[in-house]
């Protein structure tokens, strides 16, 4: 996905292209990436280098209040019994079991499907697998939570079938067609946006725009914004903050 790397960043390319060059064989960073035009088995490495897959459970919070607090009830208000849900650069599959976790402890009633996508196949294995270390749920996992809906494996905890059942996980481009399984009530596309330019936000916002249900929902990070890029959308109040919502047709 193209994104906007600033100035004065380059170390970072280099840091972290650094050790594929050295298992490559390369003399040196400048020639591994002259080499990856000719030498395509080694893109996909290079998209987990260079991307970042930060995450954490109920991530913010403020998002999953809203959820909780607004977004679900009015879908529950307007008769929906099935919500589906896109988590998209869902990283290793936090957010979108964090969902999962809450529909489950607050809205039983519902059924849910979610589908999560990532630009890296390594992280969307790890979501499929469903396996987290101590450390992965130390960062936001309430001790109550881990105890119900998780069990030991070894050295990881592995979240429970029937929420992991609720989740498909897909390798996706932003820039590609969405993924099937809309139209979606909720996505969430949340600390992408800072990272591209605006006629690329703009052009994720109208491919989310085309698979977004009547009256639905889509959470972004609390520095990014539509407001400027793509005049469709309205800021909507919300329980602990704000959503996104498409505007509605004005009547002739």
């Amino acid at each position: 996905m193209p994104s906007r790397l600033e100035s004065g960043k380059e170390y970072l390319v280099e840091s972290r292209l650094a050790p594929l060059a050295r298992s490559a064989g390369s003399a040196d960073v400048d020639s591994y990436i002259r080499g990856l035009r000719t030498n395509v088995a080694h893109h996909d490495a290079v998209v987990d280098a260079l991307t970042t897959n930060e995450t954490s459970w109920f991530r913010d919070r403020a998002p999953f209040t809203a959820l909780k607090g607004s977004v679900l009830p009015d879908l529950i208000a307007k008769g929906r019994r099935h919500v589906k849900v896109w988590s998209a650069a869902c990283s290793t599959g936090q957010e979108a079991y964090s969902v999962a976790i809450t529909v489950a402890d607050d809205f039983p009633a519902l059924t849910l499907s979610i589908v999560g996508t990532d630009l890296s196949d390594r992280v969307v294995e790890r979501a499929r697998a469903g396996q987290y270390t101590q450390l992965e749920v130390n960062r936001g996992l309430p001790a109550a939570t881990l105890v119900k809906y998780f069990q030991r494996s070894g050295p990881t905890f592995e979240i429970a079938p029937r929420l992991r059942q609720q989740v498909t996980f897909r390798k996706h481009n932003l820039l590609d067609a969405p993924p099937v399984g809309g139209p979606y009530d909720v996505v969430f596309l949340r600390n992408v946006l800072i990272y591209f330019d605006v006629a690329t936000k703009r052009d994720v916002l109208r491919r989310v725009r085309s698979v977004l249900a009547p009256g639905g929902t889509l959470f972004l990070g609390a520095a990014e914004t539509t407001i400027g890029i793509d005049d469709a959308w309205e800021r909507v109040e919300a329980a602990g903050g704000s959503v996104y919502r498409l505007k509605e047709a004005k009547a002739a």
